[in-house]
């Protein structure tokens, strides 16, 4: 299966958009790339394209089930969804369930803690700097998104966090953390890019065993092995091998 589609409009770590003959609609591929660390650490894995197009054809179809606005129309091929075209926010939204990653980093708490209520922080988008983190108030005093934007970005991914926090936990996986990603689509704002292992952290609730895109940043090797896990558990039907 396949979807005819036009001009490459974006290139980016592991994903690139296309144009459609609908000006309202894009083509999102999901490439077998995979890279860490602001692309400094790159690889090609079999499959990862596939496997994440399909989870996140389930998270977001999961999500707009329970109110959530999402760009995602439908899939198309084994590597590639259909999407809304959004005019994206600058902002990455963060929700932390667990202490992880940079926070870790930042402020040397003990990794594992759980952070009860979630942690939620902005960052700006921007691979030359690093994505650093900001403030709404830096927000709007350089114009990335408006007042009323950033209180429904903050509503939007607490409630992503209400929907798939009991959904990984029912598969026997904690939802430690994840990023997300909004646009603006006819006066709405609506999530956008993707939920897949690449942009969150999940864990193994009995063993922690790391099941998502740290497996490729620490060179813990089976990374599509573990995203096919994660699948499974979840109840996503992936295309036969082969």
């Amino acid at each position: 299966m396949s979807y005819p589609h036009g001009a490459e409009l974006y290139r980016g770590k592991a994903k690139t958009v296309y144009a459609t003959d609908d000006a309202d609609l894009l083509l999102m591929h999901f490439r077998d790339d995979t890279s860490a660390f602001d692309g400094e650490k790159k690889a090609a894995l079999q499959r990862k394209g596939m496997v994440n197009n399909h989870i996140n054809a389930f998270i977001m179809t999961r999500l707009a089930q329970a109110g959530v606005p999402t760009h995602f129309v439908r899939l198309v091929g084994p590597q590639d969804s259909l999407v809304r075209r959004l005019d994206m926010v600058p902002v990455e939204c963060v929700v932390r369930n667990v202490a992880a990653g940079s926070l870790v980093r930042r402020l040397g708490v003990t990794e594992g803690l759980v952070l009860d209520p979630p942690l939620y922080e902005l960052f700006l988008k921007n691979d030359a700097l690093h994505d650093p983190m900001i403030s709404e108030d830096h927000a709007l005093a350089f114009g990335w998104a408006s007042a009323a934007e950033l209180k429904r970005m903050r509503e939007l991914s607490l409630k992503v966090n209400a929907v798939l926090k009991p959904l990984f936990e029912a598969a026997g996986i904690t939802l430690v953390d994840y990023k997300l990603e909004f646009g603006r689509h006819g006066g709405e704002v609506l999530l956008g890019d993707e939920f897949t292992p690449d942009g969150c952290r999940l864990w193994d609730a009995g063993s922690g065993e790391r099941l998502d895109k740290d497996r490729f940043r620490r060179d813990l090797g089976g990374v599509v092995e573990a995203y096919e896990e994660v699948a499974r558990r979840l109840g996503v039907d992936l295309p036969a091998a082969g």
